[in-house]
């Protein structure tokens, strides 16, 4: 729990390999000391790469980069109700868990979620905000050529937040601005807040007036008493 640790692939090693377009014939296998590199205290490592094909080594790549920031099998509490977390690896005086308060448990684990609102990508050289060459990396967003820039034109320009209806259609798949009989555009006639006239309405289409109670949390087990 001291510090931060550096994630690192599995430890075995893995082969690379190039696969031909219309063939299932492995061209050459690269191993990955020859696509890892080290520069301006950077690395990249681009030997783990799997075909579309090879599930079960997707499924554990997959598990690997979404894995949490601390295993629960590691995990147990003791008969006192402390948390013991169990060490991957000792350390140098020989230390292999570290016994805790819940309360000191919740601390520790707060501290590694990210405060509101802060960048949890930073970008360095060229792509960096004030950097000089950035424009020329970056693509410029593209120019209407049918419309001359006037103030007419820029003040009926795209919002730059997406609208509620756009992303209910992007995250649910929702369409609230067409019909879904003939596809016809839609538009917002009332927006009805009153309690007594919503459930006159619901009645009246013979829809339910309540909503549906809500399900027991489930309990969950995260900690083995020892």
């Amino acid at each position: 729990m001291k510090g931060k640790k550096k994630l690192r692939p599995p430890p075995r090693t893995y082969l690379a390999s190039i696969q031909a377009k219309d063939s299932r014939t492995r061209i050459g296998p690269f191993r990955r000391c020859q696509l890892r590199v080290n520069a301006h205290a950077f690395s990249l490592h681009a030997a783990v790469r799997w075909r579309a094909d090879q599930r079960k080594e997707l499924e554990h790549l997959c598990r690997y980069i979404t894995r949490p920031a601390i295993a629960n099998e590691r995990l147990k509490r003791n008969r006192a109700g402390q948390v013991v977390l169990q060490l991957k690896s000792p350390y140098k005086d020989g230390t292999t868990h570290i016994i805790m308060e819940p309360l000191e448990f919740m601390e520790r684990l707060a501290a590694l979620v990210p405060r509101p609102r802060l960048h949890l990508i930073r970008f360095h050289g060229v792509l960096a905000p004030n950097a000089k060459l950035r424009s020329k990396i970056v693509p410029a967003p593209a120019e209407r050529a049918t419309e001359t820039p006037s103030e007419d034109a820029h003040a009926h320009s795209a919002p730059a937040r997406m609208s509620w209806a756009r992303l209910l259609k992007r995250i649910f798949d929702i369409d609230v601005e067409h019909c879904p009989n003939c596809g016809g555009a839609l538009k917002i006639i009332a927006a009805i807040e009153d309690p007594p006239v919503i459930v006159k309405i619901l009645s009246h289409l013979g829809l339910p007036t309540r909503a549906p109670p809500r399900p027991p949390a489930r309990r969950v087990d995260l900690f083995q008493t020892i």
